[in-house]
């Protein structure tokens, strides 16, 4: 299905946890990844710095999930008497980094660690850690959320002119012309994550009819122009359906999709993002979708775009839109793994663009707990955000 968000006036489809947070982090931390080697002794430059997300600390060791492509689940040991920083969102210089200690890494700050090998191939000691504070990423996303919601568009792409370097966007019924420079800055996403850290720079010539595209820059007061400063862009594809059986060691589930009508199999990563939907949330969104009172125009922030409607006009338009409220609570939704799935499940899942007549993709979202959703749309379910159901973002009016 065509997984497109919508919103209402500026909600966003995807508020969520990364995304803005995560552009930041991962431009710093690269900027002062190659800074920390030069500075390190030459004994630890046989080994990487890790950079990556803390999931839990104990005392003097971190457990850190690292960035792409590694997306490793990792353990640091930080020494005494290790140098502990503090960096500034958006600052790549160490210089302006100041003095730190581990008592104030905590679950959910960035993290770069200058390490040596540990006792175990997963375990690594460190003398160097620098940190970027959840709270301070929180922060400037927000502020560049409100700048995407003011300056920003977003949707599915209905024509690119090389020659002019013109991106046309349906946001929602509204056509809105893209002009690029360059100046412009490109990103993609990768095909198995729907988070801006694991997105890599991109050209204009990457662009095709029917990806999701977003940009912001200078804004025309009635909406019909954007001067693009960054352009970030996709190819996702929808699936829903009841899940047919599932292979835990492969990673791969396998489901009949309600608007193909096609058997197809599903890899599931350690990129991809398992959630479950609360069986009142998902009743209320199949009463909205049923009753056919969704809808918008397209909505997203940095990391995720959508329109609503499809610029394809294939079978995942008759799929209804989910509209802007449930990004807002899709950050709440329980997490979960492979394990937790079951056959017989209902499912939404956010896709790797497929070629023609695939019958393979790789998984960037999956969604549970829609079996009310797909009861009162048979036919494909919902809208759901291409690429930013966990990569975090903003909205455009």
């Amino acid at each position: 299905m065509n997984m497109n968000m919508v919103t209402s006036k500026i909600k966003s489809l995807c508020k969520l946890a990364f995304g803005l947070t995560l552009l930041v982090a991962a431009a710093a931390m690269a900027g002062y990844s190659t800074a920390a080697q030069a500075q390190a002794p030459a004994t630890a430059a046989a080994v990487a710095p890790k950079r990556g997300t803390v999931k839990a600390v104990s005392g003097n060791s971190i457990t850190l999930v690292t960035d792409a492509p590694d997306s490793q689940t990792v353990t640091i040991s930080v020494v005494d008497g290790a140098k502990v920083q503090k960096l500034a969102v958006g600052s790549t210089d160490l210089k302006t980094a100041t003095e730190s200690q581990m008592s104030d890494v905590a679950v959910g700050d960035r993290v770069l660690a200058s390490v040596k090998p540990g006792n175990a191939p997963e375990h690594f000691t460190s003398s160097r850690v620098v940190l970027m504070k959840s709270a301070d990423i929180a922060q400037k996303n927000a502020a560049e959320q409100a700048d995407w919601r003011k300056n920003g568009t977003a949707g599915i792409v209905s024509a690119v002119d090389p020659a002019t370097g013109t991106i046309t966007v349906a946001a929602g019924a509204k056509k809105v012309a893209v002009t690029t420079s360059s100046k412009t800055s490109f990103m993609r996403f990768a095909g198995d994550s729907v988070k801006y850290q694991d997105a890599k720079p991109g050209t204009l010539a990457q662009i095709r009819v029917k990806d999701q595209v977003q940009a912001r820059g200078t804004k025309s007061d009635d909406g019909s122009t954007v001067q693009a400063s960054e352009v970030v862009s996709g190819s996702f594809d929808n699936l829903s359906g009841l899940i047919t059986s599932i292979d835990p060691a492969a990673g791969k589930i396998t489901l009949k999709d309600l608007a193909t009508k096609k058997m197809m199999t599903v890899e599931v990563t350690a990129n991809t993002d398992i959630r479950e939907m609360p069986l009142q949330m998902a009743t209320m969104f199949a009463a909205r979708t049923n009753g056919g009172q969704a809808g918008g125009q397209a909505a997203g922030g940095r990391g995720g775009a959508a329109a609503s409607g499809d610029a394809s006009g294939d079978a995942g338009a008759g799929r209804r839109s989910a509209g802007g409220d449930l990004a807002q609570m899709m950050a709440r939704f329980p997490t979960g793994t492979l394990a937790d799935l079951k056959t017989g499940d209902a499912v939404m899942i956010v896709a790797s663009g497929q070629t023609a007549g695939a019958t393979t993709v790789t998984a960037s979202t999956v969604l549970s707990g829609v079996e009310p959703i797909l009861t009162a749309n048979p036919t494909g379910g919902m809208n759901l955000s291409g690429w930013n159901m966990s990569g975090g973002g903003g909205g455009t009016e």
